[in-house]
């Protein structure tokens, strides 16, 4: 259970996002017509800034930055009700990541994860988790060795402390790169896992996100799909115990949806909300964010 009143700490990727939203398809060796934006972005960070916009009052992000954007994460950060804990990094730039976004509203990104996967276990102390409630680690940590191996000491850590933690593991694409036998031997012990549909089959080599849920719910004790615009299952104990429909948007662009939605669920669960009232949070959070540029929520607290 969440201890009441603590925080809730995100340690993940801070990232620099160039969003170029294009109506017509890409057209090979000439120019393309698109609307570009240069925004602060991130799994990890996205994720922290829903849930301040949630409402939680304490959210902290731990992650690692080129010191040629730092400054400017942390204004944003701050801006967004989030306390910042980044560490610079002198010898890579910050994690950059290109989001192709089409007419349909769906996002391609080109990532260079820069600093961001360089977190290292250095960086990392028990200290960190003075007066934290929650513990949430982005997946895309997992992926490179001294980020792995840091996400999986602060979760060691954690549990030793009787802090729940919960794991978003962030890319269909990387995962498969890495295989999802050492995902899921390194995320071992979190008590919430929080992947997308195909993150899900990815991870179980199960066809339909239902049966794909309610297997991983037998390795950890909850998990929530996120099924874009269909909502999102809840399963426990090996059963699908809930679906849990999106409100209807008009969406523009679904950079971020999955972290808005992750944000707005641990935000809910640190407020006493049970799973499905968490996830019923979380879809409104995620249609929210797919109506508007980039994977971060406008200005203002929304809660319950």
């Amino acid at each position: 259970m969440t201890r009441a009143g603590g925080a809730l700490l995100v340690v993940g990727d801070v990232v620099t996002d160039v969003v170029a939203r294009h109506r017509t398809p890409l057209a090979p060796a000439t120019d393309t017509a698109a609307e570009i934006r240069t925004l602060p972005g991130g799994a990890g960070a996205n994720a922290a800034c829903w849930a301040a916009r949630s409402g939680w009052d304490d959210v902290r992000l731990l992650g690692r930055v080129g010191t040629d954007a730092a400054d400017w994460h942390e204004r944003a950060l701050r801006g967004a009700g989030v306390r910042p804990l980044l560490v610079p990094d002198a010898d890579a730039a910050t994690a950059t990541v290109i989001a192709l976004v089409d007419g349909s509203s769906e996002r391609t990104f080109l990532t260079d994860s820069g600093a961001a996967l360089r977190l290292s276990p250095a960086d990392w102390s028990t200290r960190l988790l003075d007066g934290v409630a929650r513990l949430h680690l982005s997946g895309y940590l997992f992926f490179a060795a001294p980020s792995r191996e840091t996400a999986r000491r602060a979760l060691r850590d954690a549990r030793d402390a009787g802090v729940p933690v919960s794991v978003d593991p962030a890319s269909a694409g990387f995962l498969a790169e890495l295989g999802a036998d050492r995902f899921l031997a390194a995320t071992e012990g979190a008590e919430t896992l929080l992947p997308n549909a195909d993150e899900a089959r990815s991870l179980t080599g199960c066809g339909e996100p239902e049966s794909a849920a309610a297997e991983l719910s037998r390795r950890f004790p909850l998990v929530v799909v996120t099924l874009g615009a269909a909502g999102a299952l809840v399963a426990e104990g090996g059963t699908v115990t809930a679906r849990v429909a999106a409100p209807p948007v008009r969406p523009v662009d679904s950079t971020g949806a999955g972290d808005a939605f992750t944000g707005a669920f641990l935000a809910a669960r640190l407020r006493g909300a049970d799973p499905v009232r968490a996830a019923e949070a979380g879809c409104r959070a995620g249609a929210e964010a797919v109506t508007a540029v980039g994977g971060r929520p406008s200005e203002g607290p929304v809660t319950d």
